[in-house]
């Protein structure tokens, strides 16, 4: 482990570099309903209009709005993107350990840099996406920011470097939008297509992330600790991707004792659960106060920063001061709200019902996903922590990657408001299965 003075060096670089990154990354989340309305209107190689002719059939059977098929197109570019991160980050985690965190994290913001000149070019829908699978299968620098911080911290205070990446997640998503919706509003004012702005700054800022990173990371994996077989890492990052072998936690078996394994088991699935229905509501949250509400990019942007604030300021003066007696009710607490905040999100008609559900989204949100980690944490040694809580964090991933494709084809075919009625009220399963978990546990005991 390296110095005290060493650590701290790292952890500011991998927050600072983080940042830049979350930065430009979030960006697009105000603009994604407006870009897909733009393709729509301006696709000139024609495969927006394609996709909308395969679908048409159904599309006139059901009775569905062609305003809704943006949401349909986004949920899949969503679910893409976030499947692709999850099959390479592992991938790239298994590849750094044999030949080092640093020329990896400069090769995955390469590919970042290149699907933001792409999305800058991006005047036909084909290049968007293309400029949305390559930031996907480039998006394995947040997984190696954790190894980094894992390699440089001792266990005891690991978790002050993991909460700087929290912050920087904080900050990046309190901003980003904003940033992001002002820069597309300047650009509707300027000659040539309005999203080119936006996505240079995400170029620009992704460029200095690079040259910041490789002048300012110190490699963190010393060439004594690294893997010698590349071989070998990748057979156990395939085990993260097999969705078997994740919802089995396969790498744990036989190492821990099997009770672990099952609790971890129980709290996986729950977890799953959770963010397969949360993810997707939340990707579709965007296209209704587009469609419902008519609100503008900044407008969107505006509702990020009031979300992201909310979610700063619990977590920074409440979640991360809860004691680890109050870890369980807590996270049954946040899996308890998410479900009404929903419910009243797909139900308002006027602005006070939208803004109670989308206060009660950002409580519930800064609370469940570090409670939901911390008691997972709590099973396993020391020694095989990192790879109990890889699977952990590996099922958060593919749950994200399938919510918003399910979503946006239910949104696409029943409206939102049918829609966020049955997420929400399937919310609630999570929390049942999360409170009869803890209390058979307590009953064993």
């Amino acid at each position: 482990m390296a110095s005290n003075s060493s650590q701290n060096v790292t952890g500011y670089v991998v927050f600072i570099s983080l940042l830049f990154d979350l930065l430009a990354f979030t960006m697009i989340l105000p603009l994604f309903p407006s870009l897909l309305d733009y393709y729509k209107q301006n696709d000139s190689d024609g495969l927006y209009q394609w996709l909308e002719k395969h679908i048409s059939v159904f599309q006139k059977i059901i009775g569905v709005p062609d305003r809704f098929n943006g949401v349909l197109f986004g949920g899949i570019l969503g679910s893409l993107f976030s499947f692709l991160q999850f099959a390479s980050s592992p991938i790239l985690g298994g590849i750094s350990d044999v030949y080092g965190r640093k020329p990896v994290m400069i090769i995955c913001l390469i590919g970042i840099l290149s699907s933001y000149i792409i999305w800058s070019k991006a005047t036909t829908f084909s290049l968007f996406v293309w400029s949305r699978i390559i930031g996907g299968l480039s998006k394995g620098n947040v997984s190696l920011s954790m190894a980094i911080v894992t390699d440089v911290y001792v266990p005891e205070k690991r978790g002050r470097g993991m909460a700087m990446i929290g912050i920087a997640f904080s900050v990046g998503f309190v901003f980003g939008p904003m940033i992001g919706a002002a820069y597309a509003k300047w650009s509707h004012s300027q000659e040539g297509d309005w999203f080119v702005q936006p996505a240079l700054l995400a170029v620009i800022l992704t460029i200095i992330n690079i040259i910041f990173v490789f002048f300012a990371f110190n490699e963190s994996l010393p060439k004594r600790n690294r893997a010698l077989s590349v071989v070998g890492k990748l057979s156990e990052a395939f085990t993260y991707i097999n969705i078997i072998d994740l919802f089995k936690f396969k790498l744990l078996i036989g190492i821990v004792p099997s009770e672990d394994v099952k609790k971890l088991r129980s709290l996986g699935s729950i977890y799953f659960m959770y963010l397969f229905l949360y993810s997707g509501l939340e990707f579709t949250l965007t296209f209704l106060t587009h469609n419902k509400f008519g609100y503008t990019s900044m407008q969107q942007g505006w509702m990020f920063f009031g979300i992201g604030v909310t979610m700063a300021l619990l977590q920074g003066g409440w979640v991360r001061k809860i004691p680890p007696s109050r870890t369980a009710k807590t996270a049954t607490l946040g899996l308890l709200l998410i479900s009404p905040s929903f419910i009243c999100i797909g139900m308002a008609e006027s602005p006070p019902l939208l803004i109670l559900g989308l206060f009660l989204y950002a409580v519930s949100t800064s609370i469940v996903v570090p409670c939901m980690t911390t008691l997972a944490s709590h099973y396993g040694s020391d020694a095989h922590k990192g790879k109990a809580m890889g699977t952990f964090r590996s099922l958060g991933a593919l749950a994200r990657a399938i919510g918003p494709v399910f979503a946006s084809i239910l949104y696409w075919s029943v409206g939102p408001k049918i829609t966020y009625f049955i997420g929400g009220t399937l919310l609630l399963l999570p929390w049942f299965l999360l409170k009869k978990t803890l209390k058979d546990t307590k009953e064993k005991k």
